[in-house]
């Protein structure tokens, strides 16, 4: 049983506690190899903000729905206005903006890094108008992830291409309204395999610099070597006031995009509080964007969005139980045994039950999965959506 004091807290971090779904994780995935398609899959964007209006509406702490633009948008701004009122009819709104400068052939040796002006003018055009589009949609973040690398040594100019990108940011971020980021996100490797443009956050964090004030350093939790130390990373990142966001996501091996907690909750949990002692070290709240990003290919894709989001607030909950004034006594005095008791005590903690409560007070349901799952809304679409795409999405490809 949790002192009330304790109670109190972590009721009032789950009020301010929210992360924002992506709209691609209610469409068919796969990986390179093919697509596993369900017959309950969101083929729309519309489609996509009913199903994560619904993922909200039993969680109570996905509130914003991450899109991509070459996905999402079709036409580009002009579906600006239609997808507002969308979002706001299943009850959510627009998060951050993704645009897509990898998908077309013309970026195939790089956008931003590519050795060709006219083709780096045609990815800064776009980066330009997904600026514009989270403008229209009253979303602040413009997240940008960068395929940009080469696979063979000596077939790139690394120099040129690091020239090339702190370039282009520098003319983005001087198309941003006052109230908007850029979200500088990097990766080791894939596509590319010898050397990657934003290979690491030091590397993010100087092109986030370059850029200008507005922009900050987006840390996807699977775009690390293994074993690195990301709450390093992210305490690196808070202490130089540059961590801007993360797309969460768990793996066993590299970029796997699995259930978040699925393979380490303790390595979420440990980032979550990371956070919370910089907040309460500090005396104020980290402007940081929870966003996830998961590949859901063979669980249904709605199921595990709810399974992800209250794993979210679980570890989080458990990172606001950490006692952080005896953990700064004992971290002072060296005291190694009780300091890391702080964490284990806190991460051992079961905070379902004051989950449960937490939920039934704030009028959302108790139980978050089982509430979907009678709601009829799986069996509906599955029905809808699988008598349009035809028997081939019926089952696993």
């Amino acid at each position: 049983m949790l002192p009330s004091r304790d109670e109190e807290k972590v009721w009032n971090a789950l009020d301010q506690f929210s992360v924002e779904l992506p709209s691609w994780g209610f469409a068919n995935t796969g990986t390179r190899f093919g697509k596993f398609l369900q017959p309950a899959a969101a083929a729309t964007t519309e489609e996509k903000l009913a199903d994560a209006g619904q993922v909200h509406g039993v969680t109570g702490c996905c509130p914003s729905v991450a899109l991509h633009v070459l996905w999402d948008f079709p036409r580009g701004l002009a579906d600006a206005p239609d997808v507002t009122a969308a979002a706001a009819r299943y009850g959510v709104r627009i998060g951050a903006i993704n645009p897509n400068v990898f998908q077309d052939q013309q970026y195939k040796h790089g956008s931003l890094g590519n050795p060709d002006p006219e083709v780096r003018k045609a990815a800064l055009a776009h980066l330009v108008e997904s600026a514009g589009i989270a403008a229209a949609t009253g979303s602040r973040d413009v997240s940008l992830w960068f395929a940009d690398g080469s696979n063979y040594p000596g077939t790139a100019n690394l120099r040129a291409r690091k020239h090339w990108f702190e370039e282009g940011l520098r003319e983005l971020h001087g198309h941003l309204r006052a109230d908007q980021r850029l979200l500088v996100e990097y990766k080791p490797f894939e596509p590319a395999f010898y050397h990657t443009d934003i290979a690491d956050w030091g590397m993010a964090l100087l092109l986030a610099r370059s850029a200008g004030p507005q922009a900050r350093v987006l840390v996807d939790t699977g775009h690390h070597y293994q074993a690195q130390n990301i709450e390093q990373i992210v305490a690196w990142l808070l202490a130089e006031g540059m961590l801007g966001g993360f797309h969460f996501n768990d793996r066993r091996y590299a970029d796997d995009d699995l259930t978040l907690g699925s393979i380490d909750p303790y390595q979420v949990f440990r980032i979550f509080h990371e956070i919370l002692f910089y907040e309460w070290e500090s005396g104020k709240r980290a402007d940081v964007a929870y966003m996830i990003d998961q590949s859901h290919n063979l669980k249904p894709k709605i199921e595990e969005m709810i399974q992800t989001a209250v794993m979210a607030q679980e570890l989080y909950a458990k990172a606001v139980l950490v006692d952080h004034a005896r953990l700064a006594i004992h971290q002072r005095s060296a005291e190694l045994v009780d300091a890391e008791a702080c964490l284990q005590g806190a991460f051992a903690t079961d905070v379902r039950p004051l989950l449960r409560e937490w939920r039934m007070a704030r009028g959302w349901p108790a139980a978050p999965l089982a509430a979907f799952r009678e709601s009829g809304y799986l069996e509906r679409i599955t029905t809808e959506r699988g008598a349009r795409a035809g028997p081939a999405a019926s089952s696993y490809a």
